[in-house]
């Protein structure tokens, strides 16, 4: 338990000491559901633009309710970005996240909690909106010990 403390606290730490590293182009919060846990998502994204050609790199937070349990993950995605003539933009791409988990047991017994890792897939697409923000709407689906099924809906402001 305390190697996991340890490894969210150094996690946590060099997420900030990332955005200094660059700036980052966007950031904003976003909602949705999961399967998997079935669960209501709130989060939060940053954006960094083309660190590749049309390939963007995204690290996020979610916090999932339900389903008699509560996760938190962190997400490193990537995301590439498809050439289209249209006001939506596609993008497709996969992550990775790590899942910190808390049960809560109905029973007797006490709660439980775990650390796990896992990947995803994702396809989305966003459009700009009146303002400086984008919309988006964005499908994850999970391998490994991540969550099955994620839908998430979210904006992106730009950072200047």
């Amino acid at each position: 338990m305390l190697r996991r403390s340890i490894l969210a606290l150094a996690i946590l730490a060099v997420l900030p000491a990332a955005s200094f590293a660059g700036p980052f182009a966007a950031y904003g919060p976003h909602v949705g559901f999961s399967s998997g846990p079935d669960q209501f998502v709130v989060g939060g994204q940053l954006q960094w633009g083309d660190v590749a050609p049309n390939l963007d790199f995204v690290p996020g937070v979610d916090l999932g309710f339900g389903d008699n349990s509560t996760v938190v993950s962190l997400n490193g995605d990537f995301r590439y970005r498809l050439d289209t003539r249209t006001h939506w933009q596609p993008y497709i791409g996969g992550g990775v996240g790590i899942h910190f988990m808390s049960f809560n047991n109905p029973g007797p017994g006490p709660d439980a909690s775990d650390t796990v890792a896992g990947g995803h897939f994702l396809a989305g697409a966003d459009v700009a909106t009146q303002g400086r923000s984008r919309f988006f709407v964005e499908m994850k689906l999970g391998f490994a010990d991540s969550p099955d099924f994620k839908a998430l809906a979210g904006w992106s402001f730009r950072a200047r």
